[in-house]
């Protein structure tokens, strides 16, 4: 279906339910603790065992030996399970680093082994008892020591060019090169990352908190060696994944390892250390940007150069990617390179990117509007642009920054801003306006679910959707609703099970950005919400 031309009408724009302030589904479920999350699916197979990951002590190098007697002959042990054991296990598509290390170690605390024992504190006990042998080798950490080696990246569109942009740099009054940092920085959401395991006549089944439950389902068939059918993901819950859940992690195959191993269903958590080493995080950037303006504010050029580390065949950090749509400027020039890193892997965290790339773009914008003598606010509107800046021929089907820019110093009193630091005090505090705006590309992709109308009138909708807390159920719902004309009470929607349609995930905003096919039931009218039947 393309999205050419303005939509027609359809039952969605009555507006029943959709935009009403209604309840979501799930809050009391969360809010009195019912709302099953994965460590806690106590009921869903019985005879759960414990699982305990222990990582590795070093940063990069290998294990020569590792001693599991101790922890073998510990009370209520069931069974350990390392590399040596675990069996041939491939590596998931969107993995970067071996979910299960050793012999060789590719990070510091990359999960190495997993004791097994009747009690999570017999199992914890008992994994403080291994005692790995290393032999370290000499790894690279530092980006800035490594910035030199960084290479561009064979995939991933990594430089962009429009315009003659050394020209225009070289030509314009003024001008700003600087150079920005940010950190490392990991994820700490609610929810550890967590999953039950058990298996059934060769396959298995896991329990798990995920976001993108068909890349789970795939990289763990992929891992494993099974074939995708046999293979079960369920995540109805997950709390908080901000990026850090959207792909396969340790704590979902070993529990897996670990329930083949000893024969009976396995849950595993990770601890909030193993958290910040097993999964993604947000790898550290070096960001040169220049800009070039006239004495009036206009921008003639711009470039945006980003340095970023991850382990071999990982992907970089897209800090440049924004800056290519959201000011306009003649000449252009994006790049980004890549160091290789002994740094757990680097991917997805609360936004691919933007998040540190807009920091440095909107600094420099900053800093440049102080050279020129501009306000901040009127600097950023007279650059902005209504196309694609290196695809004029690719305008914004909606763009609103300037109204946005204009309504917000009107809320936020920036006429009363006064640029000079330090001019305002609020009892024993600083006071000041500042001013950054963001965009984000518009990402699509399709969705599925299965829609079955009961014989008692309920309408029951099923896909593979998450619910990371950002009200999955009740948007689906709403739509249900109002597409087909039943109350919101009539119907029940089932999220997170891998057996059901693919959707497109909880990943880069797709959640809430699906929309609905213009379709139309014969004779339908708004249903009242207290209504039994059908509208």
């Amino acid at each position: 279906m393309k999205f050419d031309a303005p939509a027609t009408t359809n039952p969605i724009d009555r507006q029943c339910f959709i935009g009403q302030p209604l309840d979501r589904i799930e809050g009391q479920l969360k809010v009195t603790g019912s709302a099953p999350y994965a460590y806690e699916r106590h009921g869903v197979v019985p005879d759960q065992a414990y699982g305990y990951i222990i990582g590795a002590g070093i940063a990069k190098g290998r294990i020569k030996a590792m001693d599991l007697d101790a922890a073998r002959a510990a009370p209520g042990v069931l069974g350990i399970v390392t590399s040596a054991n675990a069996g041939k296990l491939g590596k998931g598509k969107r993995n970067t680093a071996r979910l299960l290390g050793g012999p060789e170690i590719e990070h510091y605390d990359q999960a190495i082994a997993i004791v097994v024992a009747e009690s999570f504190e017999m199992a914890r006990a008992a994994a403080l008892l291994i005692r790995p042998d290393y032999e370290a080798q000499p790894g690279q950490f530092d980006l800035a020591a490594a910035q030199e080696r960084a290479v561009k990246p064979e995939s991933g569109d990594p430089d962009s060019a429009f315009g003659d942009f050394a020209r225009d740099y070289a030509q314009a009054p003024v001008t700003l090169d600087e150079t920005y940092t940010t950190p490392d920085q990991s994820h700490a959401m609610m929810e550890p990352h967590a999953s039950i395991a058990a298996w059934k006549d060769g396959a298995v089944t896991i329990w798990t908190s995920n976001q993108m439950i068909a890349w789970g389902k795939a990289d763990v068939a992929e891992t494993l060696g099974l074939p995708p059918e046999k293979v079960r993901l369920d995540s109805p819950y997950v709390g908080g994944g901000f990026g850090g859940k959207l792909f396969l992690r340790a704590d979902c195959i070993l529990a897996a390892l670990a329930a083949r191993e000893v024969g009976r269903p396995v849950k595993v958590a990770l601890t909030r250390p193993m958290i910040f080493n097993n999964t993604t995080h947000r790898p550290a950037t070096r960001q040169r940007i220049r800009l070039g303006a006239a004495p009036d504010g206009r921008l003639l050029a711009i470039a945006h150069e980003s340095w970023s580390g991850n382990l071999p065949d990982g992907a970089t950090e897209t800090a440049v990617h924004q800056t290519r749509l959201l000011y306009a400027a003649p000449g252009r020039l994006t790049r980004t390179r890549l160091a290789r890193l002994d740094l757990p892997e680097g991917n997805a965290m609360r936004a691919p990117g933007e998040a540190s790339g807009l920091m440095a773009l909107e600094v420099a914008m900053d800093e440049m509007a102080e050279r020129l003598g501009m306000d901040p606010v009127q600097f950023r509107i007279l650059n902005d642009t209504q196309l694609d800046p290196e695809n004029p021929e690719r305008p914004f089907s909606q763009r609103h920054l300037v109204e946005c820019l204009k309504r917000g110093a009107q809320r936020f009193g920036w006429a009363q801003r006064q640029a000079k630091p330090g001019q305002r005090r609020e009892g024993g505090a600083f006071i000041g306006l500042g001013v950054a705006a963001g965009i984000r590309n518009n990402l699509l992709t399709k969705s599925a679910a299965r829609v079955r109308l009961t014989r008692d009138c309920r309408l029951i909708v099923e896909t593979d959707m998450t619910d990371i807390g950002t009200g999955s159920y009740t948007i689906i719902a709403q739509t249900a609703a109002e597409m087909l004309g039943v109350p919101m009470a009539q119907v029940e929607v089932r999220l997170g099970d891998s057996d059901s349609p693919v959707s497109a995930g909880s990943g880069g905003q797709w959640g809430r950005t699906t929309r609905p096919l213009a379709y139309t039931p014969p004779a339908l009218r708004c249903a009242s919400r207290s209504s039994r039947g059908w509208g």
